[in-house]
Protein backbone atom coordinates (compact mmCIF):
# COMPACT_ATOMS: atom_id res chain seq x y z
CA UNK A 1 0.00 0.00 0.00
CA UNK A 2 1.32 3.62 -0.71
CA UNK A 3 2.23 5.55 1.71
CA UNK A 4 -0.19 8.59 2.40
CA UNK A 5 1.66 12.04 2.20
CA UNK A 6 1.23 14.49 5.22
CA UNK A 7 -1.22 11.64 7.03
CA UNK A 8 -1.71 13.76 9.94
CA UNK A 9 -5.28 15.05 10.69
CA UNK A 10 -5.38 18.81 9.32
CA UNK A 11 -7.29 20.53 12.09
CA UNK A 12 -6.39 19.25 15.29
CA UNK A 13 -8.21 22.59 16.92
CA UNK A 14 -11.51 20.71 14.94
CA UNK A 15 -11.07 17.21 14.74
CA UNK A 16 -13.46 14.04 15.07
CA UNK A 17 -12.48 10.31 15.29
CA UNK A 18 -13.96 9.40 11.56
CA UNK A 19 -12.44 10.94 9.00
CA UNK A 20 -10.23 9.13 5.77
CA UNK A 21 -7.57 10.96 4.38
CA UNK A 22 -7.80 11.83 0.42
CA UNK A 23 -4.01 12.56 0.06
CA UNK A 24 -1.87 10.71 -2.49
CA UNK A 25 -2.29 10.09 -6.07
CA UNK A 26 -4.99 11.49 -8.19
CA UNK A 27 -4.96 11.89 -11.77
CA UNK A 28 -4.26 15.69 -12.85
CA UNK A 29 -4.88 17.16 -16.61
CA UNK A 30 -3.29 20.71 -17.43
CA UNK A 31 -6.21 22.59 -19.47
CA UNK A 32 -4.09 24.25 -22.10
CA UNK A 33 -6.85 25.88 -23.64
CA UNK A 34 -9.65 26.12 -20.46
CA UNK A 35 -11.90 23.82 -22.18
CA UNK A 36 -12.47 21.10 -20.33
CA UNK A 37 -15.95 21.89 -19.78
CA UNK A 38 -16.90 21.65 -23.19
CA UNK A 39 -14.58 18.48 -23.43
CA UNK A 40 -17.04 16.98 -20.60
CA UNK A 41 -14.13 16.92 -18.18
CA UNK A 42 -16.48 16.68 -15.13
CA UNK A 43 -17.23 12.92 -15.07
CA UNK A 44 -16.20 10.20 -16.84
CA UNK A 45 -12.72 11.13 -17.76
CA UNK A 46 -9.29 9.35 -17.36
CA UNK A 47 -6.63 12.39 -17.38
CA UNK A 48 -3.15 11.85 -18.24
CA UNK A 49 -0.83 12.46 -15.51
CA UNK A 50 -0.42 11.83 -12.30
CA UNK A 51 0.22 14.14 -9.28
CA UNK A 52 0.81 13.50 -5.60
CA UNK A 53 -1.82 15.45 -3.32
CA UNK A 54 -1.34 17.68 -1.72
CA UNK A 55 1.56 19.03 -3.23
CA UNK A 56 0.89 21.86 -5.74
CA UNK A 57 2.11 20.74 -9.58
CA UNK A 58 4.52 23.38 -9.63
CA UNK A 59 6.35 21.67 -6.33
CA UNK A 60 8.94 18.52 -7.03
CA UNK A 61 7.02 16.66 -4.28
CA UNK A 62 3.73 16.74 -6.55
CA UNK A 63 5.81 14.64 -8.84
CA UNK A 64 5.27 17.02 -11.54
CA UNK A 65 7.42 20.11 -11.35
CA UNK A 66 5.72 22.41 -13.84
CA UNK A 67 6.32 26.01 -13.27
CA UNK A 68 4.79 27.35 -16.56
CA UNK A 69 1.36 29.34 -16.01
CA UNK A 70 -1.55 26.79 -15.51
CA UNK A 71 -5.00 29.33 -15.49
CA UNK A 72 -7.08 25.76 -15.59
CA UNK A 73 -6.23 22.34 -14.08
CA UNK A 74 -8.43 19.36 -13.23
CA UNK A 75 -7.89 16.27 -10.85
CA UNK A 76 -9.49 13.07 -10.20
CA UNK A 77 -9.76 10.03 -7.99
CA UNK A 78 -11.78 7.80 -6.83
CA UNK A 79 -12.58 6.63 -2.97
CA UNK A 80 -14.96 4.36 -1.27
CA UNK A 81 -16.77 4.49 2.17
CA UNK A 82 -16.84 2.17 5.31
CA UNK A 83 -20.47 1.07 5.06
CA UNK A 84 -21.72 2.26 8.56
CA UNK A 85 -21.12 5.99 7.14
CA UNK A 86 -23.99 5.72 4.48
CA UNK A 87 -26.43 6.30 7.17
CA UNK A 88 -24.83 9.70 8.13
CA UNK A 89 -23.91 12.76 6.18
CA UNK A 90 -20.61 12.79 4.99
CA UNK A 91 -18.76 16.48 4.41
CA UNK A 92 -15.58 16.48 1.99
CA UNK A 93 -13.20 19.42 3.19
CA UNK A 94 -10.40 21.17 1.19
CA UNK A 95 -7.97 22.45 3.22
CA UNK A 96 -6.77 24.91 0.58
CA UNK A 97 -7.04 25.50 -3.31
CA UNK A 98 -5.84 28.27 -5.32
CA UNK A 99 -7.79 29.84 -6.43
CA UNK A 100 -11.25 29.19 -8.15
CA UNK A 101 -12.85 25.92 -7.48
CA UNK A 102 -15.26 23.84 -8.75
CA UNK A 103 -16.43 20.17 -6.97
CA UNK A 104 -17.58 17.22 -8.64
CA UNK A 105 -19.06 13.89 -7.07
CA UNK A 106 -20.52 11.43 -9.36
CA UNK A 107 -21.03 13.25 -12.18
CA UNK A 108 -22.83 16.28 -9.72
CA UNK A 109 -21.21 19.62 -8.79
CA UNK A 110 -21.42 19.85 -4.83
CA UNK A 111 -19.34 22.76 -4.39
CA UNK A 112 -17.85 25.75 -5.63
CA UNK A 113 -15.34 27.70 -3.85
CA UNK A 114 -13.14 31.14 -4.38
CA UNK A 115 -10.64 31.86 -2.29
CA UNK A 116 -6.81 30.43 -2.75
CA UNK A 117 -5.96 30.65 1.15
CA UNK A 118 -9.35 29.46 2.85
CA UNK A 119 -10.80 25.96 3.65
CA UNK A 120 -14.34 24.93 2.14
CA UNK A 121 -16.75 22.12 2.80
CA UNK A 122 -19.54 20.77 1.17
CA UNK A 123 -21.92 18.03 2.33
CA UNK A 124 -21.89 14.93 -0.60
CA UNK A 125 -23.83 12.73 1.41
CA UNK A 126 -26.54 12.74 -1.61
CA UNK A 127 -24.42 12.03 -4.43
CA UNK A 128 -22.17 9.11 -2.94
CA UNK A 129 -22.96 5.79 -3.45
CA UNK A 130 -22.26 2.40 -2.19
CA UNK A 131 -18.57 1.11 -4.39
CA UNK A 132 -16.45 3.56 -5.76
CA UNK A 133 -17.42 7.29 -6.23
CA UNK A 134 -15.62 9.55 -8.74
CA UNK A 135 -14.05 12.75 -7.42
CA UNK A 136 -13.05 15.73 -9.69
CA UNK A 137 -11.61 19.25 -8.90
CA UNK A 138 -11.39 22.07 -11.23
CA UNK A 139 -9.48 25.15 -10.04
CA UNK A 140 -8.81 28.08 -12.50
CA UNK A 141 -5.88 29.89 -11.09
CA UNK A 142 -5.24 33.96 -13.39
CA UNK A 143 -2.83 35.41 -10.80
CA UNK A 144 -2.08 38.39 -13.60
CA UNK A 145 -5.32 38.86 -13.97
CA UNK A 146 -5.19 41.55 -10.56
CA UNK A 147 -8.85 40.25 -9.14
CA UNK A 148 -7.25 37.78 -6.71
CA UNK A 149 -5.13 37.84 -4.44
CA UNK A 150 -1.60 36.26 -4.86
CA UNK A 151 0.79 36.90 -2.36
CA UNK A 152 4.62 36.94 -3.08
CA UNK A 153 3.78 34.32 -6.36
CA UNK A 154 5.36 35.10 -9.26
CA UNK A 155 3.53 37.23 -12.43
CA UNK A 156 6.24 36.19 -14.65
CA UNK A 157 7.63 33.02 -15.80
CA UNK A 158 10.14 33.03 -13.58
CA UNK A 159 10.80 34.02 -9.77
CA UNK A 160 12.25 36.99 -9.78
CA UNK A 161 13.21 39.63 -6.77
CA UNK A 162 10.94 38.87 -3.53
CA UNK A 163 8.49 36.83 -5.93
CA UNK A 164 8.56 33.08 -6.04
CA UNK A 165 7.41 29.87 -7.60
CA UNK A 166 3.47 29.83 -8.18
CA UNK A 167 0.98 27.67 -6.36
CA UNK A 168 -1.62 26.30 -8.69
CA UNK A 169 -4.80 23.85 -7.18
CA UNK A 170 -4.72 21.78 -4.29
CA UNK A 171 -2.11 22.48 -1.69
CA UNK A 172 -3.64 21.46 1.61
CA UNK A 173 -5.24 18.32 2.45
CA UNK A 174 -8.08 16.67 1.39
CA UNK A 175 -10.79 14.22 3.77
CA UNK A 176 -13.66 13.45 4.45
CA UNK A 177 -15.64 13.19 7.24
CA UNK A 178 -18.74 10.88 8.58
CA UNK A 179 -21.13 13.09 10.83
CA UNK A 180 -24.15 12.56 12.00
CA UNK A 181 -27.72 14.60 11.08
CA UNK A 182 -27.55 16.63 13.92
CA UNK A 183 -23.78 18.08 13.89
CA UNK A 184 -21.82 21.06 15.48
CA UNK A 185 -20.46 22.71 12.01
CA UNK A 186 -18.15 24.92 13.82
CA UNK A 187 -17.36 26.97 17.19
CA UNK A 188 -16.00 30.10 18.45
CA UNK A 189 -13.89 30.12 22.01
CA UNK A 190 -13.05 33.06 23.47
CA UNK A 191 -11.07 33.15 26.88
CA UNK A 192 -10.79 35.52 30.01
CA UNK A 193 -7.90 34.49 31.97
CA UNK A 194 -8.26 37.14 34.27
CA UNK A 195 -11.14 35.31 35.95
CA UNK A 196 -10.68 31.71 34.36
CA UNK A 197 -13.64 31.75 32.26
CA UNK A 198 -14.37 30.22 28.60
CA UNK A 199 -16.55 31.50 26.30
CA UNK A 200 -18.01 28.89 23.48
CA UNK A 201 -20.47 29.67 20.59
CA UNK A 202 -21.41 26.60 18.75
CA UNK A 203 -23.22 26.66 15.51
CA UNK A 204 -24.78 23.50 15.15
CA UNK A 205 -26.88 22.18 11.59
CA UNK A 206 -29.06 19.35 11.28
CA UNK A 207 -32.34 17.85 11.61
CA UNK A 208 -34.32 18.42 15.43
CA UNK A 209 -36.05 20.65 17.36
CA UNK A 210 -33.96 20.29 20.81
CA UNK A 211 -30.62 19.54 21.29
CA UNK A 212 -28.22 19.40 24.44
CA UNK A 213 -24.04 20.65 24.09
CA UNK A 214 -21.79 19.79 27.00
CA UNK A 215 -18.32 21.46 27.35
CA UNK A 216 -15.69 19.66 28.96
CA UNK A 217 -12.44 21.14 29.94
CA UNK A 218 -9.22 18.88 30.98
CA UNK A 219 -5.59 19.16 31.57
CA UNK A 220 -4.09 15.50 30.50
CA UNK A 221 -6.36 13.32 31.19
CA UNK A 222 -8.15 14.67 34.05
CA UNK A 223 -11.44 16.55 33.94
CA UNK A 224 -11.05 19.14 35.39
CA UNK A 225 -14.60 21.69 34.71
CA UNK A 226 -17.98 20.90 32.70
CA UNK A 227 -21.32 22.64 31.27
CA UNK A 228 -24.03 21.22 29.48
CA UNK A 229 -27.00 23.14 28.72
CA UNK A 230 -30.37 22.43 26.54
CA UNK A 231 -30.79 24.30 23.57
CA UNK A 232 -33.68 25.14 20.60
CA UNK A 233 -31.90 26.73 17.83
CA UNK A 234 -28.25 27.89 16.91
CA UNK A 235 -25.76 29.11 17.54
CA UNK A 236 -25.38 27.57 21.40
CA UNK A 237 -23.47 29.08 23.87
CA UNK A 238 -21.82 28.42 26.76
CA UNK A 239 -19.67 29.62 29.91
CA UNK A 240 -17.15 27.38 31.34
CA UNK A 241 -15.60 28.51 34.89
CA UNK A 242 -12.54 27.19 35.31
CA UNK A 243 -11.26 26.24 39.02
CA UNK A 244 -7.65 27.65 38.67
CA UNK A 245 -6.00 29.63 36.15
CA UNK A 246 -3.02 29.07 33.87
CA UNK A 247 -2.04 31.28 30.92
CA UNK A 248 -0.82 30.36 27.95
CA UNK A 249 2.46 32.53 27.22
CA UNK A 250 5.48 32.13 24.96
CA UNK A 251 7.21 31.27 28.29
CA UNK A 252 4.48 28.47 29.21
CA UNK A 253 2.81 27.60 26.45
CA UNK A 254 0.21 25.75 28.32
CA UNK A 255 -3.16 24.07 26.70
CA UNK A 256 -5.84 22.63 28.10
CA UNK A 257 -8.06 20.13 26.38
CA UNK A 258 -11.43 21.00 25.12
CA UNK A 259 -14.59 18.92 24.55
CA UNK A 260 -17.99 19.59 22.34
CA UNK A 261 -20.52 16.97 22.86
CA UNK A 262 -23.76 17.27 21.23
CA UNK A 263 -26.69 15.15 22.39
CA UNK A 264 -30.08 14.69 20.69
CA UNK A 265 -33.07 13.49 22.80
CA UNK A 266 -31.06 11.24 24.72
CA UNK A 267 -28.73 10.16 22.60
CA UNK A 268 -25.02 11.52 22.33
CA UNK A 269 -24.20 11.99 18.38
CA UNK A 270 -21.43 13.95 17.96
CA UNK A 271 -18.26 14.72 19.87
CA UNK A 272 -15.41 17.41 18.36
CA UNK A 273 -11.79 17.58 20.20
CA UNK A 274 -9.93 20.62 20.53
CA UNK A 275 -7.84 22.89 22.92
CA UNK A 276 -7.84 26.45 23.97
CA UNK A 277 -4.94 28.79 25.83
CA UNK A 278 -5.70 31.13 28.44
CA UNK A 279 -4.25 34.45 26.61
CA UNK A 280 -4.58 38.13 26.87
CA UNK A 281 -3.23 40.87 24.50
CA UNK A 282 -4.31 44.13 24.29
CA UNK A 283 -3.20 47.50 23.70
CA UNK A 284 -2.45 50.46 26.42
CA UNK A 285 -1.05 53.81 25.10
CA UNK A 286 2.17 52.63 23.45
CA UNK A 287 2.68 49.59 25.20
CA UNK A 288 1.31 46.03 24.04
CA UNK A 289 0.42 43.75 26.95
CA UNK A 290 0.46 40.27 26.56
CA UNK A 291 -1.40 38.92 29.81
CA UNK A 292 -0.84 42.26 31.90
CA UNK A 293 2.63 42.49 31.22
CA UNK A 294 4.41 45.09 29.18
CA UNK A 295 5.71 42.84 26.22
CA UNK A 296 8.06 43.81 23.44
CA UNK A 297 7.48 41.24 20.87
CA UNK A 298 10.94 39.72 18.93
CA UNK A 299 9.43 38.41 15.52
CA UNK A 300 11.02 37.22 12.52
CA UNK A 301 9.51 37.45 9.14
CA UNK A 302 8.23 33.74 8.13
CA UNK A 303 6.88 33.29 4.16
CA UNK A 304 5.96 29.84 4.59
CA UNK A 305 8.32 28.87 1.65
CA UNK A 306 9.94 24.80 1.03
CA UNK A 307 12.12 24.17 -1.47
CA UNK A 308 10.51 20.51 -2.70
CA UNK A 309 6.90 21.55 -1.17
CA UNK A 310 6.91 25.32 -2.19
CA UNK A 311 3.56 26.45 -0.23
CA UNK A 312 3.04 23.25 1.33
CA UNK A 313 5.43 21.73 3.97
CA UNK A 314 6.98 18.52 3.19
CA UNK A 315 5.88 16.65 6.26
CA UNK A 316 3.84 17.87 9.63
CA UNK A 317 7.95 17.40 11.08
CA UNK A 318 8.84 20.69 8.55
CA UNK A 319 6.19 22.81 10.44
CA UNK A 320 7.11 22.33 13.60
CA UNK A 321 10.80 22.21 13.40
CA UNK A 322 10.19 26.40 11.70
CA UNK A 323 9.07 27.13 15.10
CA UNK A 324 12.02 25.25 16.74
CA UNK A 325 14.48 26.73 14.54
CA UNK A 326 13.08 30.16 15.57
CA UNK A 327 12.85 29.69 19.48
CA UNK A 328 16.27 28.54 19.38
CA UNK A 329 17.04 31.91 18.11
CA UNK A 330 15.62 34.02 20.85
CA UNK A 331 12.55 34.49 18.66
CA UNK A 332 9.09 35.12 20.63
CA UNK A 333 6.90 34.43 16.87
CA UNK A 334 7.01 35.36 13.66
CA UNK A 335 5.23 37.88 11.43
CA UNK A 336 3.39 35.25 8.88
CA UNK A 337 4.29 37.48 5.49
CA UNK A 338 1.94 37.86 2.42
CA UNK A 339 0.63 33.82 3.11
CA UNK A 340 -2.47 31.83 5.34
CA UNK A 341 -0.13 29.14 6.36
CA UNK A 342 -1.19 25.73 7.06
CA UNK A 343 -3.70 24.84 10.57
CA UNK A 344 -0.79 22.64 11.77
CA UNK A 345 1.31 25.73 11.97
CA UNK A 346 -0.64 27.11 14.30
CA UNK A 347 -1.17 24.39 16.10
CA UNK A 348 2.60 23.89 16.85
CA UNK A 349 2.54 27.31 17.21
CA UNK A 350 0.03 26.93 19.97
CA UNK A 351 2.07 24.14 21.67
CA UNK A 352 5.14 25.25 21.24
CA UNK A 353 4.59 29.16 22.48
CA UNK A 354 5.21 30.88 19.10
CA UNK A 355 3.22 34.53 19.06
CA UNK A 356 1.76 35.37 15.58
CA UNK A 357 0.73 38.77 13.16
CA UNK A 358 -1.24 36.82 11.03
CA UNK A 359 -1.16 38.60 7.33
CA UNK A 360 -2.78 38.59 4.31
CA UNK A 361 -1.20 37.56 0.92
CA UNK A 362 -3.11 40.73 -0.56
CA UNK A 363 -0.79 41.46 -2.97
CA UNK A 364 -2.01 40.38 -6.78
CA UNK A 365 -5.47 42.09 -5.76
CA UNK A 366 -5.66 45.41 -7.39
CA UNK A 367 -8.12 46.92 -5.00
CA UNK A 368 -9.06 50.21 -6.96
CA UNK A 369 -11.18 47.07 -8.81
CA UNK A 370 -14.07 46.63 -7.08
CA UNK A 371 -14.60 42.83 -7.86
CA UNK A 372 -10.85 42.52 -6.25
CA UNK A 373 -12.16 43.83 -3.51
CA UNK A 374 -14.78 42.11 -2.93
CA UNK A 375 -13.37 39.18 -3.67
CA UNK A 376 -10.44 40.22 -0.92
CA UNK A 377 -13.06 40.84 1.71
CA UNK A 378 -14.53 37.22 1.38
CA UNK A 379 -11.31 35.74 1.87
CA UNK A 380 -10.18 37.92 4.74
CA UNK A 381 -12.66 37.31 6.66
CA UNK A 382 -13.14 33.40 5.97
CA UNK A 383 -9.29 33.57 7.70
CA UNK A 384 -10.54 35.32 10.46
CA UNK A 385 -13.21 32.90 11.28
CA UNK A 386 -10.64 29.77 10.64
CA UNK A 387 -7.95 31.40 13.03
CA UNK A 388 -9.91 32.67 15.50
CA UNK A 389 -9.49 30.20 18.34
CA UNK A 390 -5.54 29.56 17.98
CA UNK A 391 -3.69 31.47 21.08
CA UNK A 392 -0.91 32.33 18.84
CA UNK A 393 -2.51 34.55 16.79
CA UNK A 394 -1.84 37.50 18.31
CA UNK A 395 -2.39 40.50 15.54
CA UNK A 396 -4.48 40.39 12.44
CA UNK A 397 -2.61 42.49 9.53
CA UNK A 398 -4.99 42.49 6.39
CA UNK A 399 -3.00 44.55 4.40
CA UNK A 400 0.58 44.97 3.57
CA UNK A 401 3.08 47.79 2.28
CA UNK A 402 -0.12 50.15 0.25
CA UNK A 403 0.24 53.23 -0.51
CA UNK A 404 -2.16 55.74 -1.71
CA UNK A 405 -3.98 59.17 -1.30
CA UNK A 406 -5.52 58.94 2.38
CA UNK A 407 -9.36 60.02 1.54
CA UNK A 408 -9.46 57.63 -1.72
CA UNK A 409 -11.32 54.38 -2.26
CA UNK A 410 -8.02 52.29 -1.69
CA UNK A 411 -8.37 54.21 2.13
CA UNK A 412 -11.99 53.79 2.40
CA UNK A 413 -11.85 50.32 1.02
CA UNK A 414 -8.58 49.09 4.53
CA UNK A 415 -10.95 51.46 7.04
CA UNK A 416 -14.03 49.21 6.07
CA UNK A 417 -11.90 46.05 6.57
CA UNK A 418 -10.30 46.95 10.06
CA UNK A 419 -13.81 47.76 10.92
CA UNK A 420 -15.63 44.55 9.88
CA UNK A 421 -12.11 42.53 11.31
CA UNK A 422 -12.66 44.91 14.77
CA UNK A 423 -16.30 43.29 14.75
CA UNK A 424 -15.41 39.99 13.94
CA UNK A 425 -12.60 39.81 16.45
CA UNK A 426 -12.64 42.53 19.28
CA UNK A 427 -10.44 40.68 21.54
CA UNK A 428 -7.20 41.06 18.83
CA UNK A 429 -5.49 44.36 17.83
CA UNK A 430 -4.95 45.43 13.72
CA UNK A 431 -2.52 46.46 11.67
CA UNK A 432 -3.95 48.54 8.93
CA UNK A 433 -1.61 47.69 6.27
CA UNK A 434 1.79 46.80 7.21
CA UNK A 435 4.31 49.25 6.48
CA UNK A 436 2.99 52.02 4.54
CA UNK A 437 0.45 54.55 4.03
CA UNK A 438 -1.67 53.71 7.72
CA UNK A 439 -5.63 54.75 7.72
CA UNK A 440 -6.46 53.45 10.84
CA UNK A 441 -4.61 51.31 12.96
CA UNK A 442 -4.01 49.39 16.60
CA UNK A 443 -0.16 49.34 16.06
CA UNK A 444 2.03 51.89 13.90
CA UNK A 445 4.77 50.28 11.97
CA UNK A 446 7.20 50.69 9.24
CA UNK A 447 9.52 49.31 7.28
CA UNK A 448 13.34 49.89 7.33
CA UNK A 449 16.15 48.34 5.10
CA UNK A 450 18.90 50.57 6.37
CA UNK A 451 21.96 48.77 7.02
CA UNK A 452 24.16 51.69 9.13
CA UNK A 453 23.27 51.30 12.48
CA UNK A 454 23.89 54.84 13.31
CA UNK A 455 21.10 56.08 10.27
CA UNK A 456 18.97 53.53 11.82
CA UNK A 457 19.33 54.43 15.21
CA UNK A 458 18.83 58.34 14.36
CA UNK A 459 15.16 57.32 12.06
CA UNK A 460 14.06 56.80 15.57
CA UNK A 461 15.58 58.93 18.55
CA UNK A 462 12.88 61.37 18.90
CA UNK A 463 9.70 59.07 19.03
CA UNK A 464 8.95 60.45 22.21
CA UNK A 465 10.26 64.05 21.28
CA UNK A 466 9.24 66.79 19.12
CA UNK A 467 9.35 63.86 15.44
CA UNK A 468 7.04 62.30 17.23
CA UNK A 469 4.62 65.49 17.68
CA UNK A 470 5.53 66.52 14.07
CA UNK A 471 3.69 63.44 12.99
CA UNK A 472 0.90 64.72 14.03
CA UNK A 473 -1.55 66.36 11.46
CA UNK A 474 -2.55 68.95 14.00
CA UNK A 475 0.79 71.15 13.85
CA UNK A 476 2.45 72.88 11.23
CA UNK A 477 5.72 70.95 11.58
CA UNK A 478 7.42 70.55 7.46
CA UNK A 479 6.85 66.73 7.20
CA UNK A 480 9.88 66.75 4.52
CA UNK A 481 12.21 67.32 7.66
CA UNK A 482 11.39 63.79 8.44
CA UNK A 483 13.51 60.48 7.48
CA UNK A 484 12.26 59.47 4.07
CA UNK A 485 11.02 56.25 6.20
CA UNK A 486 8.44 58.28 7.49
CA UNK A 487 7.63 60.80 5.13
CA UNK A 488 5.04 58.18 2.86
CA UNK A 489 3.55 57.56 6.41
CA UNK A 490 0.45 58.10 8.28
CA UNK A 491 0.85 60.76 11.38
CA UNK A 492 1.70 59.01 14.31
CA UNK A 493 -0.74 58.94 16.85
CA UNK A 494 0.94 57.12 20.32
CA UNK A 495 0.16 54.01 19.37
CA UNK A 496 2.58 51.09 20.18
CA UNK A 497 5.17 51.58 17.84
CA UNK A 498 6.83 48.77 15.77
CA UNK A 499 9.64 48.35 13.03
CA UNK A 500 8.00 45.49 11.47
CA UNK A 501 10.54 44.72 8.68
CA UNK A 502 14.38 45.47 9.24
CA UNK A 503 17.94 44.05 8.23
CA UNK A 504 17.19 41.62 5.67
CA UNK A 505 20.96 41.43 5.15
CA UNK A 506 22.50 39.92 1.83
CA UNK A 507 24.56 36.99 2.71
CA UNK A 508 25.50 33.74 1.65
CA UNK A 509 28.46 31.42 3.62
CA UNK A 510 29.14 30.85 -0.46
CA UNK A 511 29.53 33.19 -3.60
CA UNK A 512 26.05 34.27 -4.32
CA UNK A 513 24.20 33.26 -7.58
CA UNK A 514 23.75 35.86 -10.17
CA UNK A 515 20.09 36.34 -9.45
CA UNK A 516 20.61 35.86 -5.46
CA UNK A 517 19.90 39.45 -3.70
CA UNK A 518 19.61 40.88 -0.08
CA UNK A 519 19.74 44.00 1.45
CA UNK A 520 22.72 46.15 1.61
CA UNK A 521 26.49 45.63 0.69
CA UNK A 522 27.26 41.76 1.62
CA UNK A 523 29.20 41.19 5.11
CA UNK A 524 32.25 39.62 4.23
CA UNK A 525 32.16 36.83 7.00
CA UNK A 526 29.65 35.19 9.52
CA UNK A 527 31.17 37.78 12.18
CA UNK A 528 30.46 40.74 10.57
CA UNK A 529 26.95 39.53 10.08
CA UNK A 530 26.83 39.19 13.40
CA UNK A 531 27.96 42.37 14.17
CA UNK A 532 25.37 44.16 11.53
CA UNK A 533 22.49 42.57 13.36
CA UNK A 534 23.48 43.30 16.60
CA UNK A 535 23.68 46.67 16.20
CA UNK A 536 20.07 47.16 13.98
CA UNK A 537 18.73 45.16 16.64
CA UNK A 538 19.79 46.46 19.51
CA UNK A 539 18.77 50.06 18.34
CA UNK A 540 15.36 48.86 18.34
CA UNK A 541 15.73 47.03 21.69
CA UNK A 542 17.07 49.56 23.59
CA UNK A 543 14.77 52.40 22.39
CA UNK A 544 12.20 52.99 25.29
CA UNK A 545 9.32 54.06 22.41
CA UNK A 546 9.74 50.99 20.56
CA UNK A 547 7.20 48.17 22.03
CA UNK A 548 8.12 45.55 18.91
CA UNK A 549 10.56 44.09 15.87
CA UNK A 550 10.41 41.62 12.56
CA UNK A 551 13.65 41.11 11.18
CA UNK A 552 13.71 40.17 7.66
CA UNK A 553 14.36 36.98 7.46
CA UNK A 554 13.94 33.22 9.46
CA UNK A 555 15.26 31.51 5.98
CA UNK A 556 16.48 32.51 2.71
CA UNK A 557 13.90 31.77 0.27
CA UNK A 558 14.76 30.74 -3.72
CA UNK A 559 16.89 33.66 -4.94
CA UNK A 560 16.34 35.87 -2.21
CA UNK A 561 19.29 35.09 0.01
CA UNK A 562 18.95 37.39 3.10
CA UNK A 563 17.38 34.69 5.51
CA UNK A 564 19.47 33.82 9.58
CA UNK A 565 18.91 30.15 7.77
CA UNK A 566 19.61 28.50 4.12
CA UNK A 567 16.44 27.30 2.25
CA UNK A 568 16.92 24.28 3.83
CA UNK A 569 16.71 25.50 7.28
CA UNK A 570 20.69 25.38 8.21
CA UNK A 571 21.79 28.23 9.95
CA UNK A 572 24.26 30.48 9.14
CA UNK A 573 24.89 32.13 12.58
CA UNK A 574 25.05 30.12 15.51
CA UNK A 575 21.55 30.15 17.06
CA UNK A 576 23.34 30.75 20.43
CA UNK A 577 24.54 34.21 19.24
CA UNK A 578 21.30 36.00 18.22
CA UNK A 579 19.47 34.40 20.76
CA UNK A 580 21.66 36.35 23.15
CA UNK A 581 21.11 39.55 21.41
CA UNK A 582 17.12 39.05 21.42
CA UNK A 583 17.16 38.02 24.81
CA UNK A 584 18.49 41.40 26.40
CA UNK A 585 15.57 42.92 28.20
CA UNK A 586 14.40 45.95 26.01
CA UNK A 587 14.02 49.37 27.43
CA UNK A 588 9.95 49.60 26.95
CA UNK A 589 9.80 46.20 29.31
CA UNK A 590 12.38 47.67 31.85
CA UNK A 591 10.87 51.07 31.87
CA UNK A 592 7.26 49.35 33.24
CA UNK A 593 8.47 46.91 35.40
CA UNK A 594 10.50 49.56 37.50
CA UNK A 595 7.31 51.35 37.38
CA UNK A 596 5.43 48.26 38.54
CA UNK A 597 7.82 47.22 41.15
CA UNK A 598 7.87 51.37 42.59
CA UNK A 599 3.95 51.13 42.88
CA UNK A 600 4.38 48.45 44.74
Amino acid sequence: MLKVPRPEHPRPDFERSNWINLNGEWQFEIDIGKSGFERGWATGRDFGQKIIVPFPPESVLSGLGVTDFMESVWYRRFFGLPESWLDKRVLLHFGAVDYETKVYVNGRQVVQHRGGYTPFTCDISDAVRVGDNELVVWARDECRSKLQASGKQSHRLESYGCFYTRVTGIWQTVWLESVPHIYVQSFRLTTDPNHGKVFVRACVVGRGKRFSLSMMASEGREAIAEIDGTFYRSPAELVLALPSSRVWSPQDPYLYRLRLQLSSGDNLVDTVDSYFGLRDIHVVDNRLLLNNKTRFLRLVLDQGYYREGVYTAPSDDALKHDVEISKAMGFDGARLHQKIFEPRFLYWADNLGYVVVEEFPDWGADISQSSAREALLDEWIEVVQRDFNHPCVIVWTPFNEKTFAIGDQCADFIRRIVRLTRLSDPTRPIIDSSGRTHVETDIYDVHDYEQNGDRFRSHYADLEGPTAKAWDQTTSFDRRALPAIFQRNAPYKGQPFMVSEYGGTWWQPEEPHAKSWGYGERPKSAEELTARYKVLTECLLLNPAISAFCYTQLYDIEQETNGLHTYDRRPKIEARIIRDINKQEAAIEKMHRNKEKNRR
